[in-house]
């Protein structure tokens, strides 16, 4: 046969393996597209589940007021650890899948053409073309529970990754509501500056006006002064400070802090006040609902399923196979068994196999317990700060009145010409002190309440309509 022909023939066969090498080549690619075992359908919605997948994100929303749910929506979405979230779980769920294809056979197909040559003393050259093809079949009958375990154990850290998700998304939750009070607190510390601002206008005014008429002396006047410069300063620094804190939220929402946006004004309700509850409760409520604990518990499980695998891997295993064959057209060939695989040493490798999971399961029950000790510390200290909160915005609320009623009365002695300067200065600085600590205290009761939910793990978008 000469070269050409040669060459022909092997092109010829050739193409009948092609479309096994194709398939090889893209099956895997396709393989990404479907999803046979529902995995996805296994990632657990907690529950934040309504704000937290990244397809319905609108940034368009940022040209129009948003509520405190907006801007919640917003931080969520556009974090980047959010979708990193995501795809760890994604991932996990791939695992549980990788896990369950051990309980369907494994097929695999194998072809090859060959040209040999062979020559014999001066005798023209021999070419003969041998052509395989063989499909074989494999399935795992037995194995003493060890793929059983590795499924198990990937399921556990699917729900672990279900619950470290979620606990992070509550942590991430209440960062943007603590930026979204931030921000208002700061406006309404400089709409409080303003406030007194203007009083201390008022009160530079009345020492002119009792000075032209000869009743005052220049110190009135210059004290005056001094106290309205003190004043434009804190408006000054509070107006910084709301602009700071609105670039915080936007950069919270995933935008550039120069990014411009408005908010929904705050009805300026009075919030109930807070009826004690039972700590006990609280923190038995806390145990059952928060999520990192429920992730600690099912890395327990996880761990306890490795060690089952572990165990598993030094027990026989028993394997039906088929494979049937054909070399060249003349020649097939059939087989079916049973295999019966028993493992006799492999070093000790086992046995310290089972010695490190039996010491990662100590390990994990080690961290549930820590966790659930932290978390009673989180509920207790969550639950005091809001009693602490509600008291502190009673108070600052009776404060405020009474500051408010001794400013207008020294006010109107001083310009009636009965007080003196000092008195009035000093009346509307307690009074301009009292406006800010009812300002920090009004919106750190409201950030205490979102702060217990979080830490009993019952943060979620309800809380944003039941509590504002």
């Amino acid at each position: 046969m000469s070269n050409p022909d040669l060459f022909e023939s092997l092109l010829v066969r050739i193409q009948l393996v092609i479309p096994l090498l194709l398939a090889a080549l893209f099956l895997p690619m396709n393989a990404v597209a479907i999803d046979p075992f529902s995995t996805e359908d296994q990632l657990k919605y907690g529950r934040l589940d309504q704000s937290v997948d990244v397809n319905h994100c609108a940034k368009e929303k940022i040209s129009t007021p948003l509520t405190l749910a907006d801007v919640v929506d917003l931080a969520l979405c556009n974090n980047p650890q959010t979708r990193s979230l995501w795809a760890s779980a994604r991932g996990q769920a791939a695992q549980v899948g990788v896990s369950t294809a051990a309980y369907l056979p494994t097929l695999s197909a194998s072809g090859s053409v060959s040209n040999n040559q062979t020559q014999t003393g001066s005798q023209n050259p021999i070419n003969s073309v041998s052509q395989n093809a063989s499909l074989s079949a494999s399935y795992l009958l037995y194995d003493f529970g060890g793929r059983s375990a590795t499924l198990e154990n990937a399921k556990q850290l699917l729900i672990a990754a279900n619950a470290t998700r979620d606990a992070t998304l509550q942590s991430n939750f209440l960062t943007a509501i603590q930026a979204y009070y931030a921000l208002l607190s700061a406006r309404a510390s400089v709409e409080s500056f303003k406030v007194d601002e203007a009083k201390a206008q008022e009160s530079l005014a009345a020492a002119q006006a009792r000075y032209q008429a000869g009743v005052a002396t220049p110190v009135d006047r210059l004290q005056a002064q001094t106290t309205l410069s003190q004043a434009k300063l804190n408006r000054i620094k509070g107006e910084g400070d709301a602009t700071n804190a609105q670039g915080a939220l936007a950069n919270i929402m995933g935008f550039d802090a120069s990014q411009q946006y408005t908010l929904q004004p705050l009805a300026d309700v009075t919030p109930d006040q807070v009826i004690e509850q039972d700590i006990g409760k609280l923190i038995a409520d806390a145990r059952l609902k928060r999520p990192d604990l429920a992730a600690a518990e099912s890395q327990i499980k996880a761990a306890e399923a490795q060690l089952q695998a572990s165990n598993a891997t030094g027990r026989p295993t028993i394997t039906a196979g088929a494979m049937a064959g054909i070399t060249n057209p003349e020649i097939k060939s059939n087989s079916i068994g049973i295999t019966l695989s028993v493992p006799l040493f492999s070093g000790f490798k086992t046995h310290y196999q089972a010695r490190a999971a039996e010491a990662q399961i100590e390990g994990k029950i080690a961290e549930r317990d820590r966790l659930a000790n932290q978390i009673a510390l989180d509920v207790w200290k969550a639950y005091q700060g809001m009693l602490t909160n509600s008291q502190a915005l009673r108070s600052a609320d009776d404060l405020v009145i009474a500051a408010t009623q001794s400013e207008q009365m020294i006010l109107g002695r001083y310009k009636a010409g009965v007080g003196n300067i000092l008195d009035t200065l000093t009346a509307q600085s307690a009074l301009a002190n009292a406006r800010q600590q009812r300002v920090a205290a009004f919106y750190n009761f409201l950030i205490s309440r979102f702060a217990l939910a979080q830490a009993i793990g019952q943060l979620d978008l309800t809380q944003l309509s039941s509590q504002n």
